[in-house]
């Protein structure tokens, strides 16, 4: 899995147009933690949820797939076992290649490779940086935490606005299972922040509206200060 946007990412697109194309429904399963996949995938459309389960049942996100993704890397390259639930959160179009073929467009491309492996240690070193809102703070700041974390992997901001917009139809129980509270309590959080004025909803749709104002906010500690006061004490 790597985020969509390497340079030869055209590349990637010409080999996988002469593949499989496959359609899901909405919430519709795409891989099982233990289904050794059927080849390797590259998102055309649509988003895809991935995630573990505890030993008690409970979800845990890890990810969010995008159009430009392409997964599962480490059994593309060796085909090593899946380890993770991946979920369709949109009407979803994959190409799907065989792993032979697809190695064999990797070995041919040693750039391509560098640019796949660096790209997936991009993406790990900030699931670490992640870990610390995530695991030590309050249910608010890990709310708020995961949206820009979010914002920065998926938005879509306009022309130069301070507003990024999530086009993913996240659920207020999606949130809970990438920061490991109950739905519950994220509806109270996420109300929270809506009433405070750092997001906004609207069409199933999260914009967060300064993105650089909830970040400052979140690494100084103040993130229960409304944006208009954070911008006064800035």
């Amino acid at each position: 899995m790597f985020p969509n946007n390497l340079p030869d990412q055209h590349k990637l697109r010409n080999f996988f147009r002469q593949a499989s194309l496959l359609r899901y429904g909405k919430r519709e399963l795409i891989l099982h933690a233990s289904d050794t996949p059927s080849g390797v995938f590259f998102i055309k459309e649509g988003y895809i949820r991935v995630y573990r389960l505890s030993e008690g049942g409970e979800e845990l996100t890890l990810t969010i797939l995008q159009p430009g993704d392409l997964f599962p890397l480490t059994f593309g390259l060796h085909k090593s076992n899946n380890q993770y639930f991946l979920e369709s959160m949109t009407p979803l179009a994959l190409w799907k290649a065989p792993q032979e073929s697809f190695l064999t467009f990797i070995k041919q491309d040693s750039e391509m490779f560098y640019q796949l492996v660096g790209e997936s240690f991009v993406r790990f070193e900030g699931f670490l940086s992640r870990m610390e809102y995530f695991i030590f703070n309050t249910a608010y700041v890990k709310v708020a935490a995961a949206l820009l974390t979010c914002a920065k992997t998926l938005g879509r901001r306009a022309n130069s606005s301070a507003a990024v917009t999530i086009p993913v139809p996240l659920t207020h129980r999606d949130i809970a299972t990438m920061i490991g509270i109950t739905r519950e309590t994220t509806s109270l959080e996420m109300k929270k922040l809506e009433n405070q004025g750092f997001i906004r909803k609207s069409r199933r749709q999260i914009t967060i509206v300064d993105e650089e104002v909830l970040e400052r906010s979140l690494f100084a500690g103040n993130i229960e200060l409304a944006p208009q006061q954070q911008l006064l004490n800035s």
